[in-house]
């Protein structure tokens, strides 16, 4: 199962035992119709925004980006995503 994968063992026993049928919804059709909804659009949209930087930031940000492949935005939102996950941090300087 490729999806195991990334979960830890919690995870991994909590879908196998929803696989397996073990969790019963008490939520009427249309109450469970509008929670799907909800995380349907929590999950599916993403907004636009305008910020304002260093120009010098956005050219070493496009560079870095053509470097890789991928437009700057996508990269710009990926290292929002990636903060916002613990994967990145603000550090200080490490002074050699």
């Amino acid at each position: 199962m490729n999806k195991l994968k990334y979960l830890d063992d919690e995870e991994k026993e909590l879908m196998n035992s929803l696989e397996k049928g073990d969790w019963v919804s008490d939520f009427n059709k249309s109450i469970k119709k509008e929670y799907q909804e909800y995380a349907k659009q929590s999950l599916s949209k993403q907004k636009r925004i305008n910020i304002r930087m260093m120009e010098r930031d956005l050219k070493k940000i496009q560079v870095k980006a053509l470097q890789e492949g991928l437009p700057y935005q996508s990269l710009i939102s990926m290292l929002i995503h990636k903060f916002n996950e613990g994967e990145l941090s603000f550090g200080k300087k490490k002074h050699a």
